[in-house]
């Protein structure tokens, strides 16, 4: 007889299973993203993305003091603001609307690691990510108007800014503004490897942000490659991030699994609206077991090397965990 191993052994119970699981989820790797519009009054629900909502600043109050009850750690910020113009001003104004989601939530949890979104697409009424000159996006004045973003939330109180307009050369403009401002300390994840994905479309109703003209192609990574993925990863760290993310998770991580192994820094994956929308929309219809597709996709993006996931399904998990703890 053809010897052979008996590889169930370590399946047979429930506390065998847990005590050779290779990842876990923790609350600790999660960053919940949110929506702030200004001038609104409580919340306004998001239709295409069920369970998540735009905030006003008191309802954001409400909602963090909640959240982190459950022990919601992290939070990444989209501003949705009141005017829009072309040169973005609302992104760096001081009390632009990101600006003042910062001070609120740190006002209620001032433990709370607060990330920002640095990019120009919601507060152009054109919907890109750069400046826009001439029918083109124009790379380098951008950086200036990036730069100015990044420096006005670290002035807010931000602890981390994740710029993800993907304009060549905005990691180090970024972080020279930041340090001739005296804010050293504050971290910068960049969407180092964002896609020009087809999963952002709810994305876009939620910010207020789907392009006016053309499309994001000019900027953002081409879904087929690969290669690519490494070279913007080691020109972001060469320009001084600190942490890189992936952007999106699900169909991309293969691309995480890579950078994990070539990179001794922090990995961020960003899962993404359609993702989120898809296993909601199927979770309504009752198809899918929501639970058990969700920790599989967590636990999947864990074992491909993300550190960190941003993630809309965030509270949900956060339940799942202290419900499983008990």
């Amino acid at each position: 007889m053809i010897p052979f191993r008996r590889h169930r052994r370590l399946r047979r119970t429930p506390y065998l299973r847990d005590l050779v699981r290779e990842h876990r989820v923790h609350a600790d790797d999660l960053v919940y993203p949110m929506f702030v519009e200004e001038g609104l009054q409580g919340t306004s629900p998001i239709q295409s993305m069920p369970g998540v909502a735009r905030y006003g600043l008191d309802a954001l109050r409400r909602e963090i003091a909640s959240l982190s009850e459950i022990g919601l750690k992290s939070v990444i910020l989209f501003g949705i603001p009141r005017e829009k113009d072309e040169r973005s001003s609302s992104a760096y104004h001081e009390h632009g609307v990101v600006q003042e989601a910062i001070r609120a939530i740190k006002a209620e949890n001032p433990d709370l690691v607060v990330m920002t979104d640095v990019c120009l697409c919601e507060y152009n009424p054109l919907g890109q990510c750069g400046l826009v000159q001439d029918g083109k996006i124009v790379n380098d004045p951008t950086l200036e108007l990036l730069a100015k973003t990044a420096v006005s939330h670290a002035q807010a109180g931000a602890d981390i800014v994740a710029p993800s307009d993907m304009m060549d050369g905005r990691v180090a403009a970024i972080r020279a503004a930041l340090d001739a401002n005296g804010y050293e300390d504050v971290i910068i994840l960049s969407y180092a490897v964002k896609y020009a994905s087809s999963f952002y479309g709810p994305f876009r109703e939620a910010a207020d942000s789907a392009p006016q003209f053309g499309d994001r192609k000019s900027y953002q990574m081409d879904p087929a490659n690969g290669r690519e993925a490494m070279r913007e990863a080691r020109s972001d760290l060469e320009e001084g991030a600190d942490m890189l993310m992936v952007k999106p998770a699900l169909a991309y991580m293969d691309v995480t699994a890579r950078l994990r192994e070539a990179f001794d820094v922090p990995i961020a994956t960003y899962n993404v609206s359609g993702e989120y929308s898809m296993v909601k929309a199927a979770a309504q219809r009752g198809w899918i077991d929501e639970r058990a597709i969700v920790m599989e996709m967590m636990t999947s993006f864990k074992r491909a090397g993300a550190d960190l996931i941003l993630t809309y399904h965030a509270p949900d998990v956060l339940r799942w965990l202290r419900e499983d703890e008990r």
